[in-house]
């Protein structure tokens, strides 16, 4: 049994909440510099320059590659043989946002109330999901998730007669229904199967897969390249202004679901795809 102190935990929140919304990781830059390259349209291939512009700022003088710092979306894989001491593991965790948030002087964006609103003053409480794994590790995933993008995500339940065709048609239409507003180029994080809440899930855990790992399942890997050429055909482009750069990569996961039934989740997300990670 390993002990972990809560105070620790916090720092390293804390550390990944600043260090999330300054940088980006290796594969989002390589896929970037790689469209710009291969983009035939001069005011696309402009507005991706300007894209690495800003990302190489944040980078430099770090700070925040976007204004929209996001809502605090935290993935935790909780080793069985782990113990928190010092603390509550969800307090730990929110204190780690709360700090991050105001030590970094990142946008507060969370209301305390869907409804009556109200904001919270120190961006918590954190999304947080758990997950019980084997093994005395603690890894810690900090997504900050802006909702220019999050608001054009879209879940349907499909009947199973619906097949593969409703799927790939429902997951077109969404990136099309959203035009500029998630601020492309975007990725499409996809969850396929489970229940309502599970396919939800599967498409913002996509997101946080790198653009160079493929598919293990080779029928999905197939379903992502044609998803992403049918997308970039759409001619949306960078922000909106048209080319061929309309998303950076489309990930799917699947679950297993019920025989009468096939959710299909759409997560979708501006090409700031911030998530850093840490195992404690």
């Amino acid at each position: 049994m390993k002990e972990l102190k809560a105070a620790e935990i916090t720092e390293a929140v804390e550390r990944l909440c600043i260090e999330a919304n300054s940088y980006l990781g290796k594969d989002v830059k390589t896929r970037l510099s790689e469209c710009m390259a291969a983009e035939p349209w001069p005011g696309a291939k402009s507005i991706l320059g300007r894209i690495e512009e800003n990302i190489a700022i944040a980078e430099k003088d770090f700070v925040p590659l976007c204004q929209d710092t996001g809502m605090a979306c935290i993935f935790a894989e909780v080793g069985q043989e782990v113990h928190i001491v010092g603390g509550g593991l969800t307090d730990a965790i929110n204190e780690g946002v709360r700090r991050g948030y105001t030590n970094g002087f990142l946008r507060k964006s969370v209301v305390a109330d869907p409804i009556r609103r109200g904001n919270t003053g120190d961006n918590t409480p954190a999304h947080i999901h758990y997950e019980i794994v084997p093994g005395d590790n603690l890894k810690i995933t900090v997504a900050p998730k802006g909702f220019g993008s999050e608001n054009m995500s879209q879940i349907k339940m499909f009947a199973p007669a619906a097949g593969e065709e409703g799927v790939k048609d429902f997951i077109v239409d969404c990136v099309r229904s959203a035009g500029a507003n998630p601020c492309p180029p975007i990725v499409v994080g996809v969850g396929i199967g489970g229940t309502f809440d599970r396919a939800a899930l599967m498409a913002k855990e996509a997101l946080l897969v790198p653009f160079d790992e493929k598919n293990p399942d080779p029928y999905y890997a197939e379903m992502e390249d044609e998803l992403l050429e049918k997308i970039n055909r759409l001619g949306i482009g960078p922000q909106g202004f048209g080319g061929k750069t309309t998303a950076l990569a489309v990930k799917i996961k699947t679950f297993p679901t019920h025989i009468a039934g096939m959710p299909v989740a759409v997560n979708i997300n501006c090409h700031v795809s911030r998530h850093r990670e840490v195992v404690l």
